[in-house]
């Protein structure tokens, strides 16, 4: 049985930084492409970032250059380094198994079969 745990979301100031981590169980990094999304409230979700099972990453263009993800295949764990945070990167932050789109110059996510609890993040002074 697949279980995805989120940790690591906080109150953090503008312009701080977080680390988030989502610990995996009954499932493979190098089996399947995994990913974070986020939903803030009042707001559709939105996918952040997908790494695939090779390790290639994309980026939406809202936190392009701030965040980045990575994974240790040796304990199937992903993590998101977010940098230079804003009040509007505050959210529930979820990982998820996922397919990154391409329009143009553009990435977009979809979440698939798999979903964590979500760790809530604040940024705010």
């Amino acid at each position: 049985q697949v279980h995805f745990v989120e940790s690591g979301g906080g109150l953090v100031q503008p312009g701080g930084s977080l680390r988030l981590s989502c610990t995996t169980s009954g499932f493979r990094l190098d089996h399947d492409a995994i990913g974070w999304f986020r939903q803030a409230p009042g707001k559709a979700r939105e996918g952040v970032s997908c790494i695939t099972s090779t390790g290639i990453a994309d980026y939406a263009d809202s936190v392009k250059g701030r965040f980045t993800i990575s994974r240790d295949p040796a304990d199937d764990t992903v993590y998101l380094q977010m940098n230079m945070l804003k009040p509007e990167d505050t959210a529930v932050y979820y990982c998820a198994t996922c397919r990154t789109l391409k329009f143009g110059d553009k990435y977009y996510f979809e979440g698939r079969d798999y979903w964590g609890q979500g760790t809530q993040v604040t940024v705010s002074s």
